[in-house]
């Protein structure tokens, strides 16, 4: 085996047919045996590379529970352990092989032929956030190549939003965008991803559009409380509505029970107080900001989080 840095890798290659993925962030759900996979793909732009693997990746093996392509952006879903990949050229050329967590640092082992197996070590071992590459097989050509990327372990933590506007001002979604792109610039956080989440569209509550909103985070372990300080400062400082709370959720698998829940309030009117009740049953913190009436949204937010196509849709 051998293993290599980001930096040691850039002096190993000068071959044009190595294109250096963006990023990679991965966060652990030790709980329920998870890790989360987010991988820009080659230069942010090769959307073809992408979608190749969402649909190899979940045909090879056991350990991808979910698979979803955004733009250049892979997120994958996978279970703790090891498992045999079946590759074929052509067919399932690429996998997952193994996940498992140490201490500080996430392990994931990728195995894949010819153009794949490159992608498994060089173009892999090359984005930002990746402490080193263990190689076991070289790939290119017609070769095998199987490798293990190591990456620091984070947190996920997704927060739910809703009631930041008024009639006269404010927008739940871009609000929420913003306030993602200003806590990005904290050293120990990252902004993964931001869901609009269409709700009852009959409501007469709602502003205008009727939606709430997620936005999901890697963060350092130890460092939820004082994250969770920022975001809610944040929503306190910048909101323009007397009704505003979020939700807080801090596991990747998201409980049956939400999701229930999401369902509903797309289509029929939901109370506070089932919110509630759902929120502490999950072991999701509701919390207000400057209301309660929000908390209805905020909770409705985190069910559909990890499906943004699906939570844009209007109810049945």
């Amino acid at each position: 085996m051998e293993v290599l840095k980001p930096k040691q890798i850039e002096e190993l290659l000068d071959e044009a047919w190595v294109s250096p993925y963006e990023r990679i962030i991965m966060t652990a759900d030790e709980e329920n045996g998870l890790v989360e996979i987010v991988e820009d793909h080659a230069r942010g732009t090769c959307y073809g590379g992408a979608a190749w693997e969402v649909r190899h990746y979940q045909e090879t093996g056991t350990l991808v529970k979910e698979a979803r392509r955004e733009g250049a952006r892979n997120v994958f879903t996978v279970g703790l352990g090891e498992g045999e990949l079946d590759l074929v050229p052509g067919v399932a050329a690429a996998g997952i092989e193994s996940a498992r967590i140490d201490e500080d640092e996430i392990k994931v082992g990728y195995a894949g032929l010819a153009g794949a197996g490159v992608a498994v070590a060089m173009c892999r071992g090359l984005a930002k956030g990746v402490n080193r590459v263990e190689v076991h097989e070289q790939g290119g050509g017609g070769k095998l190549g199987r490798a293990s990327l190591v990456v620091p372990k984070y947190q996920k933590i997704t927060i739910g939003i809703d009631d930041t506007d008024t009639d006269e001002s404010g927008a739940t979604w871009a609000l929420s965008n913003e306030i993602g792109c200003i806590l990005d610039e904290l050293e120990w956080a990252h902004y993964l991803n931001h869901t609009i989440v269409q709700l009852y569209t009959k409501n007469p509550y709602r502003t205008q559009n009727g939606v709430s909103i997620s936005i999901s985070f890697a963060v350092q372990p130890g460092m939820k409380e004082e994250f969770i300080d920022e975001v809610k400062n944040q929503f306190k400082q910048l909101t323009s509505s007397e009704d505003t709370a979020i939700a807080v959720h801090d596991e990747i698998a998201i409980p049956e029970s939400v999701k229930k829940y999401t369902e509903k309030a797309k289509n029929q009117m939901v109370e506070i107080e089932e919110a509630e009740e759902i929120a502490e049953q999950a072991g999701i913190d509701l919390i207000s900001i400057t209301g309660e009436q929000g908390k209805i949204g905020a909770l409705a937010a985190i069910g559909l989080s990890n499906d943004p196509d699906e939570a844009a849709k209007v109810g049945k």
